[in-house]
């Protein structure tokens, strides 16, 4: 299977780094015209080094709907539009499991902002385009979180990333007529940033067993396992899927 993005823009939130650096160099290298966009610069000018002249750095707080709007505005204008869109961007912001009781509004909502109102801004801010040209791919970055519980146990993160999948199923349903598909990537723990870093130290050893035995191949996946779902979804080979969700976690 030959998958290939020759001709097309590319737009992935996340970029800076882990699954969503992966996934744009991987785009790059399948001939794709990539925007990379995150509000974290350096790290957002390390992936475009890796990813080669054609992909092009945007800072963007993807949780600012203004400032989705005009980008995206700015990009049509130049570009006439974004054929593939990957909302990668998400995370925990530095929180950790906590009792319910002890979760503030502020932590509660951002989360929810980044993991789920992010997604729904940028792909309210590309529809207009894709369904004039009848054409176009969205793929959601949600969690094994999404579809069970946290490892963390941050309850924002379960709740936000299961909204994010029934977002994907409704928007497959809204979107579908103008040939437009919505699917999304569930991951498994993978060691991709500095965040899964410092959960997998947390783990300790045992911890960390326990972790590898409950995967069916008994090992960790890579970042380039869950950029190689993303490239099937946004392929002309998946041109009659929409609405799923694919678990990459080595088999639960």
């Amino acid at each position: 299977m030959n998958i290939a993005f020759e001709g097309r823009t590319v737009l992935v939130t996340g970029a800076a780094h882990g699954f969503g650096r992966t996934i744009a160099i991987g785009f790059c290298e399948r001939g794709a015209r990539v925007i990379a966009c995150d509000i974290l610069e350096a790290e957002l000018a390390e992936t475009v080094r890796l990813a080669g002249a054609s992909c092009e750095a945007r800072p963007l707080d993807i949780t600012e709907r203004d400032a989705v709007q005009a980008a995206v505005g700015e990009i049509e204008a130049r570009d006439g539009g974004v054929d593939i869109l990957v909302n990668c961007a998400g995370g925990v912001l530095g929180q950790v499991g906590r009792p319910i009781e002890e979760i503030g509004e502020a932590d509660w909502k951002a989360i929810f902002a980044v993991n789920l109102s992010g997604a729904f801004y940028m792909t309210q801010a590309v529809a207009p385009a894709m369904k004039r040209q009848k054409w176009g791919r969205v793929v959601n970055i949600s969690s094994g979180a999404g579809l069970g519980i946290s490892l963390t146990g941050i309850q924002a993160y379960a709740s936000a990333k299961a909204g994010q999948i029934g977002l994907t199923r409704q928007l497959a349903h809204e979107l579908g007529p103008f040939g437009i598909t919505v699917n999304n990537v569930a991951p498994g723990f993978v060691r991709s940033n500095p965040t899964t870093e410092r959960q997998w130290e947390a783990m300790g050893k045992e911890g960390q067993d326990r972790l590898i035995q409950a995967i069916a191949l008994k090992r960790l996946g890579s970042p380039e396992d869950i950029a190689n779902a993303v490239m099937f979804f946004a392929s002309e080979q998946a041109g009659w899927i929409s609405g799923q969700v694919l678990s990459v976690d080595g088999g639960k």
